[in-house]
């Protein structure tokens, strides 16, 4: 096959769209929606624009709401019927795409335009057209995108929470809502209107002797994408933790976009992670610790910790009064499930901006489902002065089973 277009839905905010390094490999033309932006590359699409591909046919639809110009693609079959819908950041499996980017102050606007890009046209084109959205579960884009792989605008309109509001002002009351925004955001924004860089492939940052990672630290973030346990047993000073299966969803709120990385990994050529963090923007990356923590601990460097509390010993320190402030940075969807008793809620993507909320001078015990959050705000914690910190092995769902 040969890739002869591109596509795009809208101008993402949460990660470089690699449309440029695509053309640049394969000669594709790109075509990108929102034509009120003043893109350095490709050219605007337009409503009912059509591109044919062998006897299917691709087809543009204007659903504004996300961002101004937004675009879906219809994807009709030889007989011309609709059979895929892309809807990019406009509709999602159990959700909605976000209005708040533009601010506040627009976001019923944006709002109405898309409750009519949804119920006016997407939901018309008939139950049994798939939905292929821009992301999954877990997104910044979407509070509660929910785990379904496969959906259709069947299933979307009898299990999306979002679709039940089916009169206007109901749903603009749902969906009119400031959602947190990392920081990386802006840059991302930056970066896909002048086309991310051409880098020709994964680019793996070189190998660092524990001396010259040691050097490098002073003026880099030293990232650690090892398990939480690795983590928390030993790790470089300063450290922040982010495990590599949940550094594209957590990386752009404890990294700031104009300070170098070094890394900190099992495998001393971290192709997947150098992966991620090009894709969301961070492509200065001075080197990896060879040799890993084995190399930093034989040079007999000094290292940091995060202690580790099974829930028992927990249970037992307030059974017997012992001084202890429980931090729970679960969302507050997850209350559902249970909570634990005097714990203070502090959703991890709020941490920063309400980390005065945490108590310095006695002990912080720190947990969130199963204990992964949990070590990445503990470890942002940790880095900005706090030293009384532990992590609650297995978190709520531990403590639930005890």
């Amino acid at each position: 096959m040969r890739i002869t277009t591109i596509l795009e839905t809208h101008r993402h905010e949460d990660f470089a769209v690699g449309s440029v390094e695509l053309a640049a490999r394969t000669g594709a033309e790109i075509w990108h929606a929102d034509a009120q932006l003043p893109y350095h590359y490709g050219q605007a699409a337009i409503e009912g624009q059509t591109w044919q591909v062998g006897s299917l046919q691709l087809e543009a639809l204007l659903t504004p709401g996300h961002t101004e110009g937004s675009l879906s693609y219809l994807l009709r079959d030889a007989g011309g019927a609709p059979w895929i819908v892309f809807t990019g950041d406009v509709l999602f499996a159990g959700e909605v795409g976000r209005v708040d980017f533009l601010g506040m102050d627009r976001a019923p606007e944006m709002a109405s335009q898309l409750y009519d890009a949804i119920f006016g046209k997407l939901l018309p084109l008939g139950d049994g057209v798939l939905v292929g959205p821009g992301h999954g579960a877990g997104s910044p884009c979407g509070s509660t995108i929910a785990d379904r792989v496969w959906t259709s605008l069947g299933l979307e309109r009898a299990l999306n929470p979002r679709l039940q509001n089916i009169e206007r002002e109901a749903f603009i009351a749902g969906a009119v809502r400031q959602l947190p925004k990392p920081p990386y955001f802006a840059a991302i924004e930056r970066l896909n209107l002048e086309g991310a860089p051409i880098l020709g492939g994964i680019p793996l940052p070189p190998l660092l002797s524990a001396a010259d990672f040691a050097a490098q630290a002073a003026t880099a973030l030293v990232v650690d994408v090892r398990s939480e346990f690795a983590y928390s047993t030993a790790h470089v000073p300063g450290a922040q933790f982010l495990a590599a299966d949940r550094l594209a969803v957590f990386g752009g709120w404890f990294m700031p976009v104009d300070r170098p990385l070094l890394l900190v990994a099992d495998d001393n050529s971290p192709t997947a992670v150098m992966h991620i963090l090009i894709r969301l923007g961070y492509d200065n990356v001075r080197g990896v610790l060879a040799g890993g923590m084995t190399s930093w601990n034989v040079g007999g460097r000094s290292v940091e910790t995060l202690p580790l509390v099974p829930t028992q010993v927990l249970r037992r320190q307030l059974a017997e009064g012992k001084p202890a402030w429980l931090l729970d940075v679960r969302n507050e969807e997850e209350l559902a499930h249970g909570r634990i008793e005097g714990a203070h809620l502090l959703p991890i993507r709020q941490l920063q901006g309400r980390e005065s909320e945490v108590p310095r001078d006695i002990p912080v015990y720190v947990f969130c489902g199963s204990g992964t959050r949990a070590t990445i705000a503990a470890s942002w914690l940790q880095r900005q002065g706090w030293q009384n910190l532990h992590i609650v092995l297995g978190g709520f769902w531990a403590w639930d089973e005890g």
